[in-house]
């Protein structure tokens, strides 16, 4: 949609921005790929609530039947903010949506995955500590990715590895964090909340990359885990450098769009791993990623 001018996309994109909150919402052209996107939405509705069914009946099978409501639940809640996801004025609505879709991925593959024997679990390892801060890392970076998205601050910042000389955020910049703020315009190159935003999001996505990436290594030594360690230490790599090479080309449309869905793909890789460390670490009753312990 972004691609077509539609959604949180716009001719000029992100240039027009300054056009878009500055007026009341215009109303919603209706292009073949939002047609699309609206049948496929309500496809999906349809197979959620039937699956729900089956999961109740003749009696409920667990993890699946919660993941599943937790699926349908959220369908449900993204069907309901669409009713003011065409005011770009409204953050909240927009970061909502986001994250609502990037939870949509996350929830329909545990709901695969909850088929499946549920893992046991063993006794926490160091490393265990080491995949949880990563995966914390991770999920703060793509919230904030999106929250930079949805207040249109990707212009406030377009040099590389700092925004323009500024390292850390300056106290003005944390008041971009608010998320009841109505937008009136969009943030200029260099404000503060931008940059406060665009730096913090950096500086997480390195830490998940440093984090995840010495588990990934570690689970790589293992048979059992070598694939699903491989996918995430690839992803890590294209997820940040795709990160890197949208602000290098000026915000291009089709990188900026390449960046979220793959980010999308590597949460869903990292929920895989974490499940299949899981369920080593209580085959083995060690720690998943220290053989000498055994």
């Amino acid at each position: 949609m972004r691609l077509e001018d539609a959604g949180l996309g716009c001719a000029d994109w992100p240039k027009c921005y300054a056009q878009m909150l500055s007026r009341e919402p215009q109303v919603l052209h209706f292009g073949l790929v939002r047609i699309l996107h609206r049948i496929s939405a309500s496809a999906s509705l349809f197979l959620a609530c039937f699956r729900v069914w089956r999961c109740l009946r003749p009696q409920p099978i667990q993890p699946a039947c919660t993941q599943a409501l937790l699926l349908l639940m959220l369908m449900l809640l993204l069907a309901v903010l669409g009713f003011w996801s065409s005011d770009p004025r409204l953050s909240l609505v927009g970061f909502l949506n986001i994250m609502g879709g990037l939870g949509l991925v996350n929830l329909s593959l545990r709901v695969v995955l909850s088929t499946d024997r549920p893992p046991e679990m063993g006794k926490a390892g160091p490393e265990s500590v080491i995949l949880r801060l990563g995966v914390v890392s991770l999920s703060l970076a793509v919230m904030l990715g999106a929250w930079m998205g949805a207040s249109y601050a990707a212009l406030a910042c377009s040099t590389l590895p700092g925004c323009n000389g500024v390292w850390w955020p300056s106290a003005a910049g944390w008041e971009a964090l608010n998320p009841w703020v109505r937008l009136t315009a969009a943030p200029m190159p260099d404000d503060a909340g931008g940059v406060a935003l665009h730096l913090l999001h950096r500086y997480l996505a390195l830490a998940a990359v440093l984090l995840l990436g010495v588990v990934s290594l570690q689970a790589f030594r293992q048979g059992e885990t070598r694939a699903a360690a491989s996918v995430v230490l690839i992803l890590l790599l294209v997820v940040f450098g795709l990160g890197g090479l949208t602000v290098s080309s000026g915000l291009n449309l089709w990188l900026v769009v390449s960046h979220g869905a793959s980010t999308a793909v590597l949460l869903a890789a990292v929920v895989t791993l974490q499940r299949q460390l899981r369920s080593r670490q209580g085959h083995d009753g060690y720690p998943a990623l220290n053989p000498d312990a055994r």
